[in-house]
């Protein structure tokens, strides 16, 4: 059997911000960070695994659409406002039935060379609200 190179991997496919839908994740995407605000900053926590832990929520997006990323730790200090970011592997996380968008330990987030598209603020994904439906096939 040959293997014509076929394996390995795969190029990214990178995709725009305004075609993220809840439930989904495995998206490659380049974002400008807009804004970061720190939700959760947390020193000497009384639960060890919360210890030092730190939370921003950053509004990213590109030319189609924006939406909140929530940053976690170290990947605060990356999410700068102005900074353009090659988010790999990120994925959609539902909050309060909003949308945010998040990279956990299977993704990672690069800086890349600052991105020449002005992020579209008032199409931010964030604002939706979805409702929880249940479908029940009958």
């Amino acid at each position: 059997m040959a293997d014509n190179g076929a394996r390995g991997l795969r190029k990214p496919v990178f995709v725009k911000v305004d075609t993220l839908k809840p439930g989904t994740n495995g998206h490659t995407m380049v974002v400008k960070v807009v804004n970061s605000t720190t939700v959760l900053q947390k020193g000497a926590a009384a639960s060890p695994h919360l210890r030092n832990t730190r939370i921003a929520e950053c509004l990213v997006g590109d030319d189609t659409a924006s939406i909140l990323f929530t940053a976690r730790n170290d990947q605060v200090d990356l999410m700068q406002p102005g900074t353009s970011v090659i988010l790999r592997n990120a994925k959609i996380d539902m909050f309060k039935g909003t949308m945010r968008l998040a990279v956990d330990k299977w993704g990672r987030i690069e800086v890349a060379e600052p991105a020449t598209f002005v992020v579209k603020e008032d199409n931010n994904l964030s604002l939706i609200e979805y409702e929880l439906v249940n479908v029940v096939d009958g």
